[in-house]
């Protein structure tokens, strides 16, 4: 789907751009590729007919033979979990996908796909991507009945790699009481801007000066420091937001550290 939303855009186009770099390098073997199905216009829904086309349309924009890691982008919770990962398995037989990743799932429905995956002897999802950071934690670590995204992933050995895991650019530290920031993304990270994201910038701005380092990459580095976690998807607009999140790969926090992260970020007040 993405970005099918800018003008002139139908979806794919960040594939076709990946496609293109990759085949001038030829660096497509250096590479894990994940991309996504079920949220395109005109192919929504993980059934075997929208999965198959979707791949072949994935691999001619990508100018590969097959896609390391293929999510279903969201959980269609009124449809069988059965449905997305017969259709899934299907590809990874015919070699065109790797591996398969969950979206936008609850810990319960992922048990359950996990449960049928082992009964009929299907391929199993290894990696469960939701939005989780700093100022989101609710919903991969507590949930809304049934085990948690969290529990299921540590219990099952699935990858959690979360999504906006810098909060569409509060947990960069450049959002704070008086300050005008120029992003496309402003009206959803100022909303943080709270007592709980005030707490959550005063620990950000102590750990990063103790390590002479920056709050993206402390940022970073908690969600790191969570067991499940396997590794945060972040962006950078330019070359120069680079640096901050490579940093976090190789900062590791201390154990109180962490823990005061974690506490700052708790709903209640420590």
């Amino acid at each position: 789907m993405y970005s099918m939303w800018v003008p002139g855009n139908s979806g794919g186009d960040s594939e076709a751009i990946i496609g293109r770099w990759m085949t001038s390098r030829g660096n497509r073997d250096d590479l894990v590729i994940a991309t996504k199905v079920g949220q395109l216009t005109g192919l929504e829904g993980t059934s075997r007919d929208i999965v198959r086309r979707a791949v072949d349309d994935s691999l001619r924009r990508l100018d590969t033979d097959r896609i390391d890691l293929y999510y279903a982008h969201v959980d269609f919770a009124d449809r069988p979990v059965e449905e997305a990962v017969e259709a899934l398995d299907e590809q990874v037989q015919l070699g065109k996908v790797r591996t398969i990743g969950a979206s936008n799932f609850s810990g319960q429905r992922l048990e359950q796909a996990l449960r049928f995956s082992e009964s009929e002897n299907l391929s199993k999802y290894v990696a469960i991507q939701n939005k989780y950071s700093l100022v989101e934690r609710h919903d991969v670590e507590v949930g809304a009945g049934g085990p948690t995204v969290v529990e299921v992933a540590l219990a099952e050995n699935v990858s959690v790699l979360p999504y906006s895991s810098l909060a569409s650019g509060f947990l960069t530290g450049k959002y704070r009481d008086g300050v005008s920031v120029d992003s496309p993304r402003a009206g959803g990270a100022s909303a943080y801007l709270d007592d709980r994201g005030r707490r959550i910038l005063a620990e950000l701005d102590r750990i990063s000066q103790a390590h002479a380092t920056s709050v993206s990459a402390v940022s970073l580095a908690w969600l790191l420091a969570q067991p499940s976690v396997a590794a945060p998807v972040a962006s950078a607009r330019n070359l120069e937001q680079l640096p901050d999140l490579i940093a976090a790969a190789t900062l590791e926090l201390a154990a109180d550290e962490v823990a005061a992260l974690s506490a700052a970020s708790s709903s209640v007040p420590a």
